[in-house]
Formats: structure tokens, sequence, C-alpha cells
């Protein structure tokens, strides 16, 4: 990426949850790929979690390899962990995953969780939190590569049912299996929204 194109404003910032490791078949590195072409593509930014393995540097070579801008935030206990990338646009390193997780959402227009283990729900889920309880009124995605996360929406579904969650609570999030259709939606939707950002509050 040349040094005109980093300096250039992005169109929009999508910050993008999804695992540090590669998945067992190709098919999650292709999705990856995809989701960091799309963004740069279209002249977006990607913001994402800084490092280097699994999806996560897929994804983020990607973006830069077709012209966007990548912000990475990693925490500096996972610098050697996730092999921090270096070829960011963009590396801030900081002290913790609480401000990881801030720096990432204010720098977003929207977020996208793509498959992942236990760090990509728990980011995933702690952003929607937020969204239900107004710090934020950013666009939420879930990509649902495959049915990788029809067992999770069953569930949802249930606790929905059993009184533990409202439909409008489910409305929050948008769910797509085709990630450049639900990057779309993301995007506009987020252009649409007046910036509501109360992070400080948490």
């Amino acid at each position: 990426m040349n040094a005109e194109a980093s300096k250039r404003k992005p169109a929009f910032s999508v910050c993008v949850y999804c695992g540090s490791r590669p998945g067992d078949t190709p098919e999650f590195a292709a999705m990856a790929r995809q989701v960091g072409t799309w963004i740069g593509q279209h002249d977006g930014q990607l913001v994402y979690g800084g490092g280097h393995n699994g999806l996560m540097g897929i994804m983020a070579d990607a973006a830069l390899a077709a012209g966007g801008r990548v912000i990475g935030v990693i925490p500096k206990a996972l610098v050697e962990k996730e092999w921090a990338h270096t070829g960011c646009t963009e590396l801030h390193i900081v002290e913790n995953m609480h401000e990881r997780k801030r720096i990432m959402a204010e720098h977003a227009d929207a977020f996208l969780a793509l498959p992942g283990g236990i760090g990509t729900l728990e980011e995933f889920f702690e952003v929607w939190t937020w969204r239900q309880l107004g710090y934020h009124d950013k666009p939420v995605g879930l990509l649902n590569m495959s049915g990788f996360y029809d067992s999770l929406l069953a569930f949802l579904g249930s606790a929905v049912k059993a009184g533990f969650m409202n439909d409008w609570q489910m409305e929050l999030i948008r769910t797509g299996s085709d990630a450049e259709l639900l990057l779309e939606a993301l995007v506009q939707a987020a252009g649409m929204t007046a910036p509501t950002l109360r992070l400080d509050q948490i």
C-alpha cells in the first residue's frame, strides 16, 4: 500500500472479529480473504485485533493487497502469542483487552463477526450488548458461513422463547451467509445512523 493511499480518508470503517486460527477447511480462509478484499476494493478501512495468525492475518493481508487501510489493535501480552501484524497501516499496541476493544469500537462504523473461537464470540456479544444498552448505535453483523453459527442462533432463539431475551434484541444484529451482501448491508446501515458512542460510561 502506498503512502498516498494510507493517508486517504476511507469511505467507511468496519471492525471485524474472527479467529486467530485458520479453521479446518480452506473455506474459512477463502471467506476471510473475500472480506478483506471487499473492504479494500471499496476504499474501506478494516479494524481488527492486530494479529498475523489465522483468519485475522489472511483478512488483513487481503485488505492491504486490495488497497484498503488496516488498523490493528493488540495488547502487549498478545504481541508474541498472536504475532502482531507489523504491516498494518496503523498498529496500536495497548495495555489491556478493554483498551483494545474500546479503540476498535471508536474507529468503526460497523461491526462484523466471522467464524472464530471464544475470543470472537466474547467480542461479538460485548459489542451487541453495548448496542442494546445504548452505548452505540452502529450496525452489528454475524457472518453465518456454511451454517457455522446455526446452533448459536438456535440457542438465542430458545433464549427468546424462554423469556430471557426479546425479539427486538435479536433484530439489533444482521445475519447472513453471503459476505459481500452482508458487508454492503452493514455499510449502508452505518451511513444512515447518527453516531452515538458513549464507551466512556462503560
